[in-house]
């Protein structure tokens, strides 16, 4: 089985939680494809798909916003599953974040088997301006790996569930 892991990513943080997510799902012995949303051209010969986007401000990074939109009736057909990183507190480890609602729209129109929210990571020397300025008072790496490999078990168990 063959899985696209997309992600769309401002500073690394959701391209890492992307790569754990790869690594996990080929452990188990599948076939994943990490890459960034806006150099994939087409979902031919992937069986499943995940899709993760950095959050800003409450939205999904605008490169994941324009893959599901622009390969909607493709995910459609396929076993989706979302994620989104961003929390810079440890909230996203010690509960369950339900999706932005502009990520929720996107899960029930691709009727997405899951989604997860993962903590993020900001560092102290982020460039820009709002960058910079959140990063003084909230700068870190809140992303937890074990959750991260934890929740791509998950898809693996249903992948697998879909196969017998």
């Amino acid at each position: 089985m063959r899985v696209l892991v997309a992600y769309a990513s401002e500073r690394g943080g959701t391209a890492e939680i992307a790569d754990w997510i790869g690594a996990a799902l080929r452990e188990a012995g599948l076939d994943a494809d990490v890459r960034p949303a806006g150099e994939v051209a087409a979902l031919d010969g992937y069986d499943a798909a995940v899709v993760g986007g950095a959050l800003y401000a409450g939205r999904w990074h605008r490169e994941a916003r324009h893959f599901v939109r622009h390969h909607g009736d493709a995910l459609a057909h396929r076993p989706v599953w979302l994620f989104s990183s961003g929390p810079l507190d440890h909230s996203a480890e010690e509960r369950r974040i339900d999706p932005t609602s502009g990520v929720a729209k996107f899960a029930r129109r691709l009727n997405a088997r899951g989604h997860a929210t993962f903590g993020g990571r900001l560092s102290p020397d982020a460039r820009g301006f709002l960058a910079s300025k959140i990063a003084k008072r909230s700068s870190g790496d809140f992303r937890d790996r074990d959750q991260v490999t934890e929740w791509a078990g998950g898809i693996v168990r249903q992948l697998r569930g879909a196969e017998v």
